[in-house]
């Protein structure tokens, strides 16, 4: 695991609530996770009926719900996804399962169903700043951090005052303290390889960023995607660079193309 701190001006936390969950810029970049080859695909012989299929003679399964563009977009290489979804486009919560791939090359779940929230007003194809929908597709998960120390995980992890809330509530008035105790980037709109603060914006500002995993805190978000505490830890200790983990995101029927 990687560690890092560091301390980010107040002025810049008002800049959560309208680009996501990032609060700050901050410096620093990482050289990218080292390539690994892509799991063999099998091509064994089907079992005789009646005999239990072995592993690695069983026809190789996919992420049930997932169209052959959502799975094309995941990359060959990638052999950890957390999908999160929910039933329609105006939908803020829903379910989230980690899957990953064997050498098989079958998606298995590697966790439970867990709840999960995400943009107050749903989701989007084309997100903006300010929108509160959490954008829709297959994004990279390549940084962490957050306000408490490493839980465990392999992935670059920051620490720092930089993660403290603003002095807000949520949309049902409840305050965000301790939603940022752990987080991890979602590579929409940013550049990976930094830390989450960092106030990165290929497509321009208009297009929002920040948008964050982080710790659930009772309702609808700002366009980030919301566990539970404990499953934040979970995830964090489950997730592996080597493995190019993926979240996968977005109204079921979206997600099915």
């Amino acid at each position: 695991m990687h560690a890092r701190t560091g301390a980010i001006p107040a002025a810049g936390l008002v800049l959560l609530l309208l680009t996501g969950c990032q609060t700050q810029s901050t410096g620093g970049e990482r050289p990218a996770p080292a390539e690994e080859a892509t799991p063999a695909e099998s091509a064994g012989a089907k079992p005789a009926q009646g005999a239990e299929p072995s592993p690695l003679t069983a026809e190789p399964t996919d992420i049930p719900g997932l169209g052959p563009k959502t799975r094309k977009r995941m990359g060959l290489k990638t052999r950890q996804a957390l999908v999160v979804r929910a039933k329609d486009a105006d939908a803020n919560q829903g379910t989230a399962v980690l899957y990953e791939r064997d050498a098989a090359g079958s998606w298995r779940p590697a966790s439970e169903t867990w709840p999960a929230r995400n943009g107050i007003r749903g989701w989007t194809e084309h997100h903006k700043q300010g929108d509160l929908r959490t954008p829709i597709g297959v994004y990279g998960l390549t940084d962490a951090g957050g306000l408490l120390k490493d839980p465990g995980t392999k992935l670059p992890y920051d620490q720092g005052s930089g993660f403290t809330p603003p002095n807000r509530t949520n949309a049902e008035g409840e305050p965000l303290t301790g939603a940022f105790d752990y987080v991890v980037a979602i590579n929409y709109n940013r550049v990976p390889g930094h830390t989450p603060l960092s106030w990165t914006r290929p497509l321009g500002n208009a297009r929002g960023g920040g948008i964050w995993l982080h710790v659930e805190h009772g309702a609808g978000t700002q366009g980030c995607v919301g566990l539970p505490r404990e499953r934040m830890q979970e995830l964090l200790r489950r997730l592996d660079p080597a493995a190019e983990p993926v979240v996968v995101m977005g109204p079921e029927a979206a997600l099915a193309v």
